[in-house]
């Protein structure tokens, strides 16, 4: 018993007081977790003490990682309660959800030292920019500038549109602010991020709270998944896409090719001022690993020159845009690589763009009116 931990029916349990003590809670909070029902000790010692199983423990983890997370009691009760949701599930979503506040903290960090470099060159920071880069609008840093950039360009749309086929219900996976949701279909929409659903136009589809690697649907629900320049800041993209298998007949997803030979220096951006990017996408599975998880075909996305969606390579023929602080901050790349190297991209970019150099390295770009940049859509 000195341990804190003895046996009950030849399984292994934890005393309050050990369990509280790896923790890092108080005894007091254990006891009101177990009056008010949400994690009771499910057995007592030999001597009449309460005691906590594995099972208990696992869940007073879920328990205690929401809370930290910001949860209120009863959304916790209900997420942990949820009788859909096994503990790989509930691991998933609170990877996603560290995954947001990590971004978000990502993004105040490139908040803060935007303005100490505006304030070192003594210029005056208004209130009012102020409290945009850390109050409310923080956030926007890294999600908030997709309405004014981030459209449904119409030629990438027309691609995926058809690969829908004749699906009559559509789930749209990682939806963000709705590009891409086609019109006169039943659609539903899946996303975790509270700032992104948001923002979606009054009138969009409903849009139900999770996780990719999560789908809160049975199996085969719909007619076709889709997911749209999303797997990228999925958790366990492979997880997710097979659960876009299981709950629908077909799926579609527009994403990323880093299995071409050479290809970090297929866009300019990357290969001559921001090597960081590959960096980025280390850990993102091979396009032939996300193939062969749904049995799909991959094909080419060519990106028009002058396309209306912002995704990071959207101005291969228009490089001024990367030197306009809104058009960068609703792509996640820069968040990702951090503020040093995207101000040394911008500044080296700037210098070329004003030296002539980048239109004499870059003037076979001038007569195509789409390029190959590695956008690929995977049909299952």
């Amino acid at each position: 018993m000195a341990s804190g931990r003895t046996v009950v029916a030849m399984e292994e349990h934890w005393t309050v007081g050990r369990v509280a003590g790896l923790a890092g809670v108080s005894v007091r909070t254990l006891h009101h977790y177990d009056e008010i029902g949400l994690v009771r000790p499910s057995a007592r010692t030999s001597a009449g003490y309460r005691a906590y199983s594995a099972g208990d423990v696992e869940k007073l983890r879920e328990v205690l990682a929401y809370r930290r997370l910001g949860f209120g009691l009863r959304e916790v009760a209900e997420l942990v309660g949820d009788p859909s949701t096994d503990a790989v599930a509930q691991l998933r979503r609170l990877r996603g959800l560290m995954l947001e506040r990590r971004d978000r903290a990502d993004a105040m960090v490139a908040a803060i030292d935007r303005e100490l470099g505006t304030r070192a060159k003594g210029l005056r920071v208004t209130p009012e920019e102020q409290l945009g880069m850390l109050g409310a609008r923080l956030y926007d840093a890294i999600g908030g500038a997709y309405t004014a950039t981030r459209r449904t360009d119409p030629r990438i749309a027309a691609q995926i549109w058809d690969a829908l086929g004749d699906a009559e219900t559509v789930l749209n996976v990682g939806a963000g602010t709705g590009s891409y949701e086609p019109a006169g279909r039943d659609v539903t929409a899946v996303e975790p991020s509270a700032v992104m659903r948001a923002q979606r136009p009054a009138g969009s589809a409903p849009c139900v709270a999770a996780a990719a690697e999560s789908l809160p649907f049975e199996d085969r629900s719909f007619d076709v998944a889709m997911a749209v320049s999303t797997v990228h800041h999925w958790g366990d993209p492979i997880a997710g896409l097979r659960e876009m298998r299981r709950v629908a007949r077909r799926v579609v997803v527009l994403t990323f090719d880093t299995d071409e030979p050479g290809w970090q220096d297929r866009f300019w951006l990357a290969r001559d001022y921001l090597p960081e990017f590959a960096a980025v996408l280390t850990e993102f599975p091979s396009l032939a690993g996300m193939t062969d998880a749904i049995g799909a075909r991959a094909e080419p996305v060519p990106i028009p020159w002058d396309c209306a969606d912002g995704l990071f390579e959207a101005y291969w023929r228009r490089p001024g845009a990367y030197l306009e602080d809104h058009v960068r901050r609703a792509m996640s790349v820069w968040t990702r690589v951090g503020p040093q190297a995207e101000q040394r991209a911008v500044r080296s970019l700037g210098d070329d763009l004003g030296s002539g150099r980048w239109a004499e390295r870059n003037s076979d770009l001038a007569d195509l009116d789409a390029a190959d940049l590695g956008l690929r859509l995977l049909t299952a």
